[in-house]
């Protein structure tokens, strides 16, 4: 996965190198922009049992800021915002790849340093009784419960960067 460079990045951004699960450090640019969701709309994907994109509709294109074609073949993970604490994913994770359907809110970022909230429901395609995939389908989100998430996610990026960084001095 590309890091982002500040080519047609907003600005003023902040940096930060995100570790991503099986992809190293990836170099973000993130600003302060919030993209409003669009009424109306749903945002679909799909992606292989690794979380790599095989399919994205319009939806996904116009809201992520990438092309059909930067997506297709991606991990999902380049939508990661760094406000989003690694435990939430793993929820994600553990439940899929058990065959649950996870349900939750989500901060991505955009290709150019913005970001936006979603409502997710991630439902794990099966064939022939394994899973082959997941299915991705986000609506739009209340104000409250955006707050609410947010209010949660800096608790838990606080405890998860005092666990990385250890006991003070």
């Amino acid at each position: 996965m590309n890091d982002m460079n500040s080519t047609g990045v907003l600005a003023p951004f902040r940096e930060y190198n995100q570790p991503l699960f099986q992809y190293g450090v990836r170099h973000l640019l993130v600003n302060d922009t919030e993209v409003p969701y669009p009424d109306g709309k749903l945002i679909v994907s799909r992606t292989d049992t690794q979380g790599l994109i095989t399919h994205c509709n319009h939806s996904f294109v116009a809201m992520s800021g990438y092309t059909e074609a930067e997506l297709i073949g991606a991990p999902h993970s380049i939508l990661r915002h760094p406000d989003m604490p690694s435990i939430a994913f793993k929820g994600l994770w553990d439940d899929v790849q058990s065959g649950k359907i996870w349900h939750g809110f989500v901060k991505n970022l955009r290709k150019d340093g913005a970001f936006y909230w979603v409502y997710a429901t991630v439902i794990p395609n099966v064939r022939n009784g394994a899973v082959v995939g997941y299915t991705s389908v986000r609506r739009k989100p209340s104000r409250a419960k955006i707050q609410a998430a947010i209010a949660l996610y800096q608790n838990l990026k606080t405890q998860e960067n005092a666990h990385w960084e250890g006991p003070q001095q």
